[in-house]
């Protein structure tokens, strides 16, 4: 089944826009309106050429002029040569009959060799395919490629052209004669019964076989007959052989892929560039492309290149029950890859198959810059996406940074150390994402191992969990805490993947793990005001948690000095009574009733010679 190239998304460059972006190469143009709909199918040697062609005053006729008037959106594919943009463009209009392609239903389509389902099969050239049951071959581009097989088929095997009811009763009943067709060696006259069923079925299984795999069996038949032929001296006979045989050659290098030795198979690519994954889909069926599609991916997790294709081939395949089980890419899929046991996936790296990938990347890289133009379009218009587009000119980044978090640390002296993650979205604060952390494994103020630890935590959870990870990460502090950061990152296996600078306070330098040549910014530019705004967050954050723990700290230490009484007691007297003074002036009932009596005698005997004590003075 053919599938549609494209689906349009909504499109904010124009139409003139769209135009010049549209390559000078051969291939297959599609109109869509507003909603989405496809309105025309048409081919072209020369895309931008043909497409400008619409949209010239000079040459409109009344259909052309209703057509332009409702064009939204233009999508395309590039092909190797014409016959093959005529190929696809025919199974395109087949399978989704755009109302301006109207005039293909008028039978003006192209040619098929049928095998008729019938008891004698005739062997036949048609341009409609009905479900009969009978066997189609092609479309062929060339009808005269398509009729020179016909004849070579005729000659080969003697087999019937007339519409005669050749039911089993009529012929034992003798109601037919053997006519001309039979006096010249053309027929073997099944229809008077001096041709058996069987040994006409037997003809025809062998011509199936031939126009399957048409063209080299073909060509050498033709071959071995021309030398025949001339071998006994029919010059009349070689010479129309000749003919056929440069015909159907003729054909095999316009209509096929360039190359005899490649199988059926379904072709599928994919590029990365900026954030955008662009993948395209060919369809190869005796060796010719017969449909094509494209998806646009986002990677939203910090997936590879070969994971994001692995998920194209599981969507394709879902949505296509045709979807064949023998498929070239341009990569590997990931290691124990479900689809890479169903499936039989390749990369080829020569000849043929080397051809069309290739081929199929051209789409990619295409797609990918008509997408990236739409987003520097959008970046002109939102105040938000210019700050952030800054941003990536700035810090030299490869991708938008939509999604950056920041870190900062804070104790005293070593006491409850803390730090704080700060997560900021479209160059504003996402309070609801920002984190927190206790700091577990470092003792002692050790600012650069507390670094280390958290973004370690941070990002193991994150890909624990499949959140997707940020396009930029800043440290607040100078090289010491970026490269432990960098450690961390390396320890995840993340280093390549996420973005990594840091931020020093003194003179607002710019550092990158691997450059030691801070980046100086000027001090007006609206990156560093918006890294500062994020180091300030940070800094806030993680001053605002250290002074609650430590306010924490002190009241539970008070309580848990009393010989019996644990963190969790202590906070649960806390939680009751309201503080530490409060618990110290309650009565041995009133402690009973939270943490039992023996824990309030405890309680009692250990604050009452210091409240004694302290009133005795």
């Amino acid at each position: 089944m053919t599938t549609d190239a494209f689906t349009p998304s909504p499109e904010p460059l124009s139409l003139q826009e769209q135009r010049k972006r549209i390559p000078q190469k051969p291939g297959v143009y599609r109109y869509y309106d507003t909603g989405g709909h496809l309105l025309y199918i048409g081919k072209a040697k020369d895309l931008r050429k043909r497409v400008n062609s619409y949209f010239t005053k000079n040459h409109l006729d009344n259909k052309t002029e209703t057509l332009v008037t409702q064009i939204a959106h233009i999508a395309y594919t590039i092909v190797e040569n014409e016959q093959q943009a005529l190929v696809l463009e025919n199974n395109l209009i087949k399978e989704y009959q755009p109302k301006y392609n109207i005039r293909f239903k008028d039978g003006k389509t192209y040619p098929y060799i049928m095998i008729k389902n019938e008891r004698f099969p005739r062997v036949i050239s048609t341009r409609n395919q009905i479900k009969d049951g009978s066997t189609y071959f092609g479309p062929y581009p060339s009808i005269g490629t398509m009729y020179a097989i016909l004849r070579f088929l005729r000659d080969s095997y003697q087999l019937r052209t007339c519409k005669l009811h050749l039911s089993e009763a009529n012929i034992r009943a003798g109601k037919f004669r053997p006519c001309l067709e039979y006096h010249i060696g053309r027929c073997k006259a099944p229809c008077a019964g001096l041709q058996t069923e069987e040994d006409y079925q037997t003809d025809i299984r062998e011509i199936r076989q031939l126009l399957k795999g048409s063209y080299k069996a073909v060509i050498d038949d033709l071959k071995t007959r021309l030398d025949r032929a001339v071998a006994q001296l029919q010059f009349e006979k070689a010479h129309l052989l000749k003919e056929r045989l440069e015909e159907v050659i003729k054909n095999r290098s316009k209509s096929s892929i360039g190359t005899e030795h490649v199988p059926d198979c379904e072709v599928v690519t994919i590029a990365l560039q900026e954030g955008l994954a662009a993948v395209n889909h060919f369809r190869v069926q005796e060796r010719t492309l017969v449909a094509t599609r494209s998806l646009v991916l986002r990677p939203h997790y910090g997936e590879t290149e070969a994971q994001l294709l692995e998920a194209a081939l599981s969507q394709l395949a879902a949505e296509d029950e045709d979807f064949g089980k023998r498929i070239l890419c341009n990569l590997l899929l990931p290691e124990g890859s479900d689809m890479a046991e169903i499936y039989q996936v390749s990369v080829p790296q020569r000849g043929g198959e080397r051809k069309l990938i290739e081929l199929s990347l051209k789409n990619c890289e295409v797609l990918l810059e008509e997408k990236l133009l739409v987003r520097i379009t959008r970046l002109a218009e939102d105040p938000k996406m210019k700050l952030l587009a800054r941003v990536q000119q700035d810090l030299n980044l490869k991708t938008l940074p939509r999604h950056i978090e920041c870190f900062d640390n804070s104790n005293i002296q070593g006491y409850a150390p803390v730090s704080s993650c700060v997560v900021f979205r479209d160059g504003k604060p996402a309070r609801r994402d920002y984190r927190v952390f206790r700091v577990k494994t470092v003792q002692g103020p050790d600012d650069f191992a507390t670094m280390q630890e958290v973004v370690l935590r941070r990002y193991r959870r994150m890909q624990e969990e499949g959140q997707p990870l940020p396009d930029l990460v800043v440290i607040d502090g100078g090289k010491g805490q970026l490269s432990h950061a960098r450690a961390a990152l390396e320890e995840l296996e993340l280093a390549t993947q996420i973005p990594l600078i840091s931020i020093a306070k003194r003179l607002e330098e710019i550092y990158y793990p691997e450059d030691p040549v801070p980046l100086h910014i000027d001090k007006k530019s609206p990156t560093l005001r918006l890294l500062q705004h994020m180091r300030n967050e940070a800094h806030d954050t993680a001053i605002s948690y250290h002074r609650k723990r430590r306010s924490q700290e002190t009241l539970h230490t008070a309580l848990t000095k009393v010989p019996g009484i644990g963190a969790a007691t202590a906070k649960k007297l806390l939680k009751q009574l309201g503080s530490v003074k409060a618990v110290k002036a309650a009565t041995l009932e009133e402690l009973s009733q939270v943490v039992g009596p023996a824990k309030a005698a405890a309680i009692l005997a250990y604050f009452a010679p210091n409240e004694v004590g302290s009133a005795g003075e």
